[in-house]
C-alpha cells in the first residue's frame, strides 16, 4: 500500500494495521485479523489475485483493490477472486469512506448468499441421506416409505438430532454391518476350503465337493473385490490387502490336485487367511455401534467355527503324530466355542420370531452334528459330517444376515 493511501485512510479515521503485503501476507492476515483488506496496485498480477483468493478461503472479509488497469479479463478475475470493490483509475481521498461502505455492503450480501447456498446444499445432502436411510429401513423392517420416515423423525426428536444425522447413523450401521458380514465370510471360507480339499482327496461326494470347492474360491475373490470397493482405503486398505496377500498363497496351493501329504501346508496357509480376516473383522467391529456389530461378528464367527470343526475333525483322522493331535485340539476348541456362541446368541434381547426360529434350528442341528463327529472315522461318517456342517453353515449364515438387518432397530 503506497504511503499516500495509508495516510489518507488514517486521515479518514480508519486504523491501518499493516502497510505492506509481502511474502508473509497470509501470516500477517491471520496475525492482525483486519476488518478489511485494501490493496493498491497499478497493474494487478497473478500473485495479487491469489492473495485475494486466500483471503476468501482462509478468513473471509471485504477486499478493495485500487488500480489503473481497465482490462476486462482482470475485472472478471477480481470478481472470481472475491474482491468486493475493484476501483479503476486510482482513488480519491474524499471517496474512500463511500468505497469502503460499498465493499462492506457487497461483502455482507455475498456472505448471505453463501450461507443461503450452504443451507440449500445441506438440505439437499440431508434429503439424499434421508432417502437412503428410508430405503434401508424399508428393506430391513418391511416398512412403507412414510412409516420409515416417521421412524427417522421420531428418533431425531428423541435424541435431539437433525434427521440427517440420524439417517447417517442408519447408513453407517448398515455399511459396517454388511462389511463385518462379508469379512466374516472370509474367515469361514478359509476353513471351508480346507474341509472341501480334504473331502475331495478322500473321495467323499466327489463331484459335489469339487463344485463347492470351486465356488468357494470364486466367492473369496468376489468378497475381497467388494470389500476393496466399499471400505475406506485409508482406514482399512492395509487390512484388506493383508487378507488378499495371504489368500493368493492359499489359492495357489488349492490349484494343485488334493493330496494328503499337502494337508498340513494347505491348512497353514488357510490359518494365515483366517488370522488376517479375523483382524479385519475385529477392526470393523470397533469402528462404531460396537454392541450391535459385536452381535453380527459373533453370529458370523459361528459360520467359521462350524467349518473349522469339520475341517479339524477330518484332518485329525487323515494325519498322524503331532499334526493329528493338533487337529484334535483345534476341533475340541471349535466345538466349545460353538456351544458358547449359541449360549450368547440365545441370551440376547435383540431377537424376533425369525431369529428365534433360526436359532432353535441351528441348536438342533448342532446336536446332530456333535453326535456325527464321533463317527467321522468311516466314509459314511465323513459324509454325515460334511452334510451337517453345510446345513449348520447355512443356518448360521441366515442368522448372521437376520442379525445384520435387526441391527437397525438395535442401533436406533
Amino acid at each position: 500500500m503506497p504511503p499516500p493511501l495509508a495516510d489518507d485512510l488514517r486521515a479518514a479515521g480508519i486504523a491501518v494495521l499493516d502497510a505492506g503485503i509481502g511474502s508473509n501476507f497470509v501470516q500477517s492476515l491471520l496475525t492482525h485479523a483486519p476488518d478489511m483488506i485494501i490493496l493498491h496496485q497499478d497493474t494487478p498480477d497473478a500473485e495479487m489475485f491469489e492473495k485475494a483468493s486466500n483471503v476468501a478461503q482462509l478468513s473471509p472479509r471485504p477486499v478493495i483493490v485500487f488500480t489503473l488497469d481497465p482490462d476486462a479479463d482482470n475485472i472478471a478475475r477480481a470478481m472470481t477472486a472475491g474482491i468486493q470493490a475493484y476501483i479503476i483509475n486510482g482513488y480519491s481521498p474524499t471517496r474512500l469512506r463511500s468505497v469502503i461502505h460499498l465493499a462492506q455492503a457487497r461483502f455482507q450480501r455475498d456472505q448471505l448468499v453463501r450461507e443461503e447456498l450452504a443451507q440449500v446444499n445441506q438440505r439437499f445432502e440431508e434429503r439424499k441421506l434421508v432417502d437412503r436411510a428410508k430405503g434401508i429401513l424399508m428393506g430391513t423392517r418391511q416398512l412403507r416409505e412414510e412409516e420409515a420416515y416417521r421412524v427417522l423423525r421420531r428418533v431425531a426428536m428423541h435424541t435431539k438430532q437433525r434427521i440427517g444425522q440420524v439417517s447417517q447413523r442408519v447408513i453407517d450401521a448398515a455399511r459396517y454391518g454388511e462389511a463385518i458380514n462379508r469379512a466374516g465370510q472370509l474367515r469361514m471360507l478359509s476353513q471351508r476350503l480346507v474341509k472341501l480339499y480334504a473331502l475331495t482327496e478322500a473321495g467323499i461326494c466327489k463331484p459335489e465337493t469339487a463344485a463347492l470347492l470351486a465356488d468357494s474360491v470364486s466367492l473369496v475373490d468376489d468378497t475381497l473385490a467388494i470389500l476393496v470397493r466399499s471400505l475406506s482405503k485409508a482406514t482399512f486398505g492395509d487390512l484388506v490387502e493383508a487378507v488378499a496377500s495371504a489368500w493368493q498363497v492359499l489359492k495357489r496351493l488349492l490349484q494343485a490336485p488334493p493330496q494328503a501329504s499337502r494337508f498340513e501346508k494347505v491348512d497353514c496357509a488357510a490359518e494365515a487367511v483366517l488370522l488376517r480376516s479375523e483382524h479385519l473383522t475385529d477392526n470393523l467391529e470397533v469402528s462404531g455401534f460396537a454392541t450391535a456389530l459385536h452381535v453380527i461378528n459373533v453370529a458370523g464367527r459361528q459360520r467359521m467355527l462350524s467349518e473349522r470343526l469339520a475341517k479339524a475333525s477330518i484332518l485329525a483322522g487323515a494325519m498322524t503324530g503331532t499334526a493329528a493331535a493338533s487337529a484334535c485340539d483345534v476341533a475340541s476348541g471349535a466345538a466349545e466355542a460353538i456351544a458358547d456362541g449359541l449360549d450368547y446368541l440365545g441370551s440376547l434381547p435383540l431377537t424376533n420370531a425369525e431369529i428365534s426360529a433360526d436359532l432353535a434350528a441351528a441348536t438342533a442341528t448342532w446336536g446332530d452334528y456333535h453326535v456325527a463327529l464321533t463317527r467321522c472315522g468311516t466314509p459314511e461318517g465323513l459324509e454325515r459330517v460334511a452334510e451337517l456342517s453345510e446345513r449348520l453353515l447355512d443356518q448360521f449364515d441366515r442368522l448372521t444376515t437376520r442379525y445384520e438387518r435387526a441391527m437397525q432397530a438395535f442401533v436406533n
